[in-house]
């Protein structure tokens, strides 16, 4: 039986609720690729709050960063197809703001209740977000954010 890189058989899907996976990408940044389940937002925590110590964010900005990543993955979460991987991205620009790039294959083409509680506390804590529907293939929603460090933004 021919096994994929995970030691995985062709029966098997690629991920199971407990693997993940973590890549740097050629533009200096972070890639995760999991599971579509809850107890996998732990990890992305994680490197979020990792990426923002690093940026030298303060101990606010940090949990804002968490907790609005928290907030992105929950959402596509809740949203995603049976067996779905979730697919996060980080990367810094020059300035030391944090670009969360975050995608599902999702049931409908429909993409997340932006009158929802969630979401308004989501557009709180960062300094942007956006949303975008892909249909090729089925549905792909995409949830984009920007948060900068204080000194960061501009007057």
């Amino acid at each position: 039986m021919k096994r994929d890189r995970f030691g995985y058989g062709n029966d098997v899907p690629a991920f199971s609720r407990t693997d993940y996976e973590v890549g740097v990408t050629q533009l200096s940044g972070v890639e995760l690729r999991m599971a579509a389940d809850p107890t996998q937002l732990s990890i992305v925590r994680a490197v979020a709050a990792d990426i923002a110590m690093r940026q030298d964010f303060d101990l606010d900005s940090i949990e804002d960063l968490k907790l609005a990543v928290d907030e992105t993955c929950s959402t596509l979460i809740t949203l995603a197809a049976q067996d779905a991987v979730l697919s996060c991205h980080f990367a810094v620009d020059d300035r030391g703001a944090v670009h969360v790039s975050a995608k599902v294959a999702t049931k409908a083409a429909s993409g997340p209740d932006e009158n929802s509680f969630g979401w308004r506390v989501l557009t709180a804590l960062v300094d942007s977000v956006e949303t975008r529907i892909e249909e090729a293939e089925g549905s792909v929603v995409h949830i984009g954010l920007v948060k900068s460090t204080a000194g960061a933004v501009d007057a």
